[in-house]
């Protein structure tokens, strides 16, 4: 360790799997939720199911799961009395457990959710957002009960890594999500309009760095026989895990997103502590050449607003600069404040012109309506129940809810 470092520093500086995390430990009775197909035989063959049979029997299942919603499975009707008893002597459809639920005053909804595994142990818990909008409705969803990564100006980023999540407690997210909005194709909306279009992976953790259950996950959302959503409508968030980048896009072609927020290396060592490893110049390598990348399926650039720090027109002309040759998009994020951050979101004026400035050299620029503020649900500010606030940060909540 460099003796110059601070502990946050020295924790991006070291491998992932030298992190203390806790390891899952799988109930008794495991979820199917989150298997492959493959791996749903595997199971079937456990319980003697014929090998000609396997393949049949595996499809009914991901039906009864994905496309239906089954939450028992008492519920999947041609599948025989006998069968059904035995999948449930072994086996559940379990997905997290919704503890909590807060809607903002702007329809956005926030979910505290305990995994169904950890059978020893503390549960843990995950949130995970929801955004109505008038054209979609998107979910955010976690990859991991904490965050390694300590960016100086998320919130997500104070609490500590506790383990990965696994791909069925990915996917159970989207789950819970259509359970509580009634989304099923049995139990869809008067209007026949799907809610959960959309998934973005920018809830809690670096997705990349939980690289095989989020792959799984994602091969899963995007089943035309499942969940069934497109891939362009999943997109993945990174901070910049430059290995991993080329390869979830060969292996999942998901839309892309990367948190950027800092156009020079000092002062994005600082927000994003993973450019000490990955800085700028690679980061951006691995973006000309993501698979897929096109003017139809751009690169979204998230950039968070951070007043006096990163928005000035001097960063707007570099901004551009950088990015010239990938088709992208960036989206400007008014920083959402939590108790005891440093920062001030950037002046409604500052972001404007910093927009105008881009938009105007030729890159989408849309600044993010801030959603579920009142909540602590917006970008930044998820932060598990596991980790309690003070009576000061609560108080200092309080005070920010009043003057929004």
């Amino acid at each position: 360790m460099n003796p110059t470092m601070t502990p946050a520093e020295a924790r991006t500086e070291a491998p992932l799997e030298k992190i203390a995390q806790e390891v899952y430990v799988a109930p008794e009775k495991p979820s199917l939720i989150g298997l492959s197909r493959d791996e749903l035989m595997a199971r079937l063959g456990e319980l003697g199911v014929a090998d000609k049979q396997r393949k049949m029997r595996a499809q009914q299942l991901w039906h009864w799961m994905y496309v239906r919603g089954a939450r028992s499975f008492e519920e999947m009707s041609n599948v025989s009395k006998d069968m059904r008893a035995q999948l449930a002597a072994h086996f559940t459809v379990d997905r997290p457990e919704v503890v909590a639920e807060q809607v903002s005053n702007d329809g956005t909804r926030k979910w505290l959710l305990r995994m169904p595994g950890d059978g020893v142990g503390r549960a843990h818990e995950v949130e995970c957002v929801y955004i109505p909008e008038t054209d979609r409705g998107t979910l955010c969803v976690s990859s991991q009960v904490g965050c390694t990564l300590n960016c100086s100006f998320c919130h997500t980023g104070t609490q500590r890594l506790v383990r990965n999540l696994t791909a069925g407690e990915i996917v159970g997210q989207v789950m819970v999500a259509r359970d509580r909005l009634n989304d099923w194709v049995d139990r869809e909306t008067p209007n026949g309009n799907r809610l959960v279009t959309n998934v973005v992976m920018m809830g809690m953790g670096e997705p990349l760095y939980n690289f095989d259950a989020v792959r799984d996950a994602l091969k899963i959302m995007s089943d035309g026989e499942g969940i069934g959503l497109s891939r362009r409508r999943i997109t993945l968030s990174t901070s910049g895990v430059v290995p991993n980048i080329a390869r979830i896009g060969e292996e999942t072609g998901v839309m892309l997103a990367i948190s950027l927020h800092a156009v020079r290396d000092e002062l994005r060592n600082e927000l994003v502590p993973l450019n000490r490893k990955y800085p700028i110049a690679q980061l951006l390598d691995a973006c000309r050449t993501y698979p897929g990348a096109s003017n139809a399926r751009r690169i979204t650039f998230e950039y968070v607003m951070l007043k006096g720090v990163n928005d000035s027109l001097d960063d707007a002309k570099l901004l551009v600069k950088l990015l010239k040759g990938i088709p992208a998009k960036i989206n400007l994020i008014p920083f959402n404040p939590w108790p005891g951050s440093a920062y001030e979101c950037s002046d409604w004026e500052q972001i404007e012109k910093f927009s105008e400035y881009v938009f105007n050299a030729g890159y989408s620029s849309p600044v993010r309506t801030p959603r579920g503020r009142d909540i602590l649900a917006a970008c930044g500010q998820l932060k598990s129940e596991t980790e309690k606030l003070s009576v000061r940060e609560r108080d200092a909540l309080r005070a920010m809810a009043m003057t929004d």
